[in-house]
């Protein structure tokens, strides 16, 4: 469910000085969505993370993983998934970070993406997977915009650079029983400096 009226260009959810937010559904097919879902959740490192919250040390609410795009062991779903991704968008992106949302409880609070690590001008692409989970986008500043959108698996949601300066988004927590969901997020990093 989309709740806006911004839709004056197809998939654009915004598009203005403020950004561009675009979500195409049905990017991937339903099967091979589910296909990469099993195998990434089934073989993929992940690890939990502890984060210090209001003075004290809480677990993030999710798992994570990274992994580089030109990492020569890089699992071929995610290889084919960034090559989908970078051709729907036309962006050179190099990494990938997945984030898995085990049920209702994990979450992700209200962000932006750190820009001093991602190279300036590029976008940030975000493919779910599994099942659907409700993405709140909402302006930083007056007038307060705010976009929910139940993300499909298989959809592709992109946000421009300049988006991460006006707005922030996050998936929060469920009142009722969810499955779990994938989000591979990519991205093309700031390079290392001297």
């Amino acid at each position: 469910m989309l709740q806006t009226s911004l839709f004056d260009v197809p998939g654009a959810l915004l598009d203005d000085a403020s950004g561009r937010i675009l979500y195409t559904p049905g990017l991937i097919a339903a099967d091979l969505a589910q296909a990469w879902f099993a195998y990434l959740h089934a073989a993929m490192p992940w690890r939990g993370e502890r984060r210090t919250m209001y003075e004290r040390e809480v677990d993030v609410p999710r798992l994570r993983v990274e992994c580089s795009l030109d990492d020569p062991a890089l699992p071929a779903p995610l290889a084919e998934a960034a090559a989908i991704v970078a051709a729907a968008v036309r962006a050179p992106f190099d990494s990938v970070g997945l984030n898995l949302y085990r049920d209702r409880h994990d979450s992700v609070a209200p962000h932006n993406d750190k820009l001093q690590h991602l190279a300036a001008g590029q976008p940030i692409a975000l493919l779910s997977l599994g099942a659907v989970r409700r993405m709140v986008i909402r302006a930083k500043r007056p007038p307060r915009r705010q976009l929910q959108l139940d993300v499909e698996p298989g959809s592709l949601l992109v946000m421009s650079y300049a988006t991460q300066l006006h707005y922030d988004h996050g998936i929060p927590k469920e009142a009722a029983a969810v499955g779990p969901r994938i989000s591979l997020a990519f991205r093309v990093r700031q390079p290392p400096q001297p």
